[in-house]
């Protein structure tokens, strides 16, 4: 079974030590992306390797349905959540590379793109450097999809010509942040910030000190795609009262720039999952 899931030469490598002295029956590592969180958004091919996992080593982004579409016997929770329970990088790394060679092919679920402040790069270097083969199943991002699903582009030609994808949940160890604000706010376009919603105070912040309006508008989407997905929607100056008032929580997705506003003239029309609403 494991060649038919190996891509780009992954079935000759197999054949190659299936060919060899018998010794290396290493399986394979599949990093997969699972999208914002509606099982509908999940790609056919991460689908098609859920179902055909050994095991599944998730976390808590991909959402409850399709955490419960996993059989219970196969999956494993390695995730983290800010200030609960957690599972340290460095376990997740050991377990990934004890599977593979016990012969298993192993899914490794995340949240969005594996890449997308994923840790996805950091599991593919521990991976190579353990000698384990691996493949990149990539996901649609949250950081793309949360906004579009709330009728908010994240450009568009009348109002940003750019982007810029920021983490709001840096490593803790880091001695001060690597994220430039005083940059950001020079830069224009709409930002883009994950795993922001308790460090919104800071950040609004920091951009307003930077010179950015104000007046700028913010929303905050919660669960995007999922049932109960909510919009926040204010500005740079009252965001932070806005979610306080509506009880924002993570898994959150704050935009930033004039494209936020762009859900006031769509909504009435939107047909995605239904949003309750908090504006100011």
């Amino acid at each position: 079974m494991r060649d038919e899931l190996l891509t780009d030469g992954g079935s000759e490598r197999a054949d190659e030590r299936a060919d060899g002295d018998g010794t290396d029956s290493t399986g394979l590592v599949s990093l997969v992306g699972s999208g914002p969180g509606d099982p509908e958004l999940l790609t056919v091919k991460a689908k098609r390797l859920l179902e055909d996992a050994d095991v599944v080593l998730h976390d808590k982004l991909p959402g409850p349905e399709i955490i419960e579409s996993i059989p219970e016997d196969k999956r494993e929770d390695v995730g983290k959540r800010a200030g609960g329970e957690w599972t340290p990088q460095e376990y997740t790394n050991r377990r990934l590379v004890e599977l593979a060679r016990e012969g298993k092919h192993v899914v490794r679920l995340k949240g969005g793109d594996p890449f997308v402040f994923g840790r996805g790069g950091e599991e593919m270097e521990h991976l190579a450097s353990e000698g384990v083969p691996f493949e990149v199943v990539p996901g649609i991002t949250s950081a793309v999809a949360g906004p579009g699903t709330a009728g908010i582009p994240v450009t568009h030609r009348d109002h940003a010509s750019s982007v810029s994808f920021v983490t709001g949940h840096e490593d803790p160890t880091k001695e001060e942040s690597a994220v430039n604000w005083d940059a950001l706010a020079a830069t224009g376009g709409t930002i883009v910030v994950l795993m922001g919603v308790g460090k919104l105070p800071d950040y609004t912040a920091a951009l307003r000190e930077a010179g950015t309006d104000p007046e700028t508008p913010v929303a905050l989407v919660e669960k995007a795609t999922r049932p109960g997905m909510r919009v926040a929607s204010g500005t740079l100056e009252t965001i932070v009262d806005v979610r306080d008032s509506a009880g924002i929580e993570p898994p959150a997705i704050t935009v930033i720039g004039e494209v936020a506003a762009e859900r006031e003239r769509v909504t009435e029309f939107l047909r995605n999952r239904s949003a309750a609403v908090s504006e100011e």
